[in-house]
């Protein structure tokens, strides 16, 4: 089977993946000469630990898919570092108890550590906190250097090529196949066209399946230079307990009604993650912004929260601060709704709408495409 895929980020480049591996040849059209959207503004964490009870199991299987492809190719930067979630106050300490304690806390590996224990894992926590919420089963990548180093593995399947700066501009059900024009006047036969446009709801995506239900999400986000010692798990603080449906319950019910985040922190919908990436620096963040239009330019404030969490989780002065920038993804606006599938025409499908999910849940929602449409 041919299909062209239109969308050059994790989940275009997921799909494509899906395809390629099942024996179909794909092109992959992007219209930047590289992915600029959500997939290279993220954390690169493959995060198992926050994922609600609902879509454990998807999330575990990409967890696996993960794993696999990082054995394969190499440049993706795949290690399963874990994470540590640290808990500063006794409202956190309690959703900690509670999530180590729960039914899926074998799946996502959860062990509530006393701070001795978490030093010895993870030595460059040398600041105040009362425990750490331990997940064996989180992961990373390197969300930069995933994407060129998938394609170039494709390219070697003989069954793939990639059109960098190829913007799509039609896609024609022809009966039988579909039709992809591009903006050099390209025009691409296929047997399927998935398109995976991110967070661009408008333009192609809705002349082809009109306004569809997802929102897009503004974040900011940071990096430093090169750390001096490793940062051997991806770390958090409480106030991601707030954010992410795999630690609901009355616990965080109770954490929520003490209002006890600061004022910045609940103003911006922030909490502190924070991954250290293969050249020693550290990524972290994040806000979350969810009425638009949003703002063209980045607000300090959160900033300056961040990197005073960090500096008393870590005990040390964050190393300076290199680059700062502002993303935006698509999230389906169903919270049931994991990722958001419409089909245009008989041969046309849109994917969109994974949330803050497509670098954690990409292989496995390429599969699940792939399966759904019997490729």
């Amino acid at each position: 089977m041919r299909l062209v895929v239109i969308g050059g980020g994790i989940l275009g480049t997921a799909h494509a993946w899906a395809a390629v591996t099942r024996g179909h040849e794909v092109v992959q059209l992007e219209r930047e000469p590289e992915a600029r959207g959500a997939t290279v503004r993220n954390f690169g964490l493959v995060w198992v630990s926050g994922r609600s009870f609902a879509e454990l199991d998807l999330t575990l299987r990409s967890r696996h898919l993960w794993e696999e492809i990082g054995g394969k190719v190499p440049g993706v930067g795949f290690r399963p570092a874990g994470s540590i979630t640290l808990i500063r106050t006794d409202a956190e300490l309690a959703v900690a108890r509670a999530a180590a304690a729960s039914a899926s806390a074998a799946d996502r590996g959860f062990e509530l550590l006393e701070p001795e224990r978490v030093r010895a894992i993870n030595p460059a926590l040398r600041g105040t906190f009362l425990a750490g919420l331990h997940s064996s089963i989180d992961a990373a990548v390197e969300s930069r250097r995933a994407l060129p180093a998938l394609r170039a593995y494709l390219m070697g399947t003989g069954r793939y090529t990639f059109h960098p700066s190829a913007e799509a501009r039609a896609v024609t059900d022809t009966g039988s196949g579909a039709t992809v024009l591009d903006d050099h006047g390209r025009a691409f036969e296929a047997d399927l066209v998935l398109v995976c446009p991110g967070a661009a709801h408008t333009g192609l995506t809705r002349e082809l399946v009109g306004a569809i239900p997802v929102r897009r999400v503004r974040l900011q986000m940071m990096e430093t230079a090169p750390l001096d010692e490793p940062l051997t798990t991806a770390i958090a603080d409480g106030d991601s307990f707030r954010y992410y449906p795999g630690f609901a319950g009355p616990e965080v019910a109770t954490l929520n009604a003490e209002q006890s985040q600061s004022a910045i922190a609940a103003e911006h919908r922030m909490q502190l993650l924070c991954v250290q990436r293969l050249h020693g620096g550290l990524t972290i963040g994040d806000t979350h912004e969810y009425t638009e239009p949003f703002a063209f330019d980045l607000d300090e404030a959160p900033y300056e929260h961040l990197t005073q969490v960090a500096e008393d989780l870590l005990g040390r002065t964050l190393p300076q601060v290199v680059r700062r920038w502002a993303g935006v993804f698509s999230q389906s606006i169903d919270p049931a709704t994991i990722v958001t599938r419409a089909q245009a025409a008989e041969h046309v499908w849109v994917i969109t709408g994974s949330g803050g999910r497509g670098m954690t849940l990409g292989p496995v929602l390429g599969a699940e495409t792939a399966d759904l449409l019997n490729l």
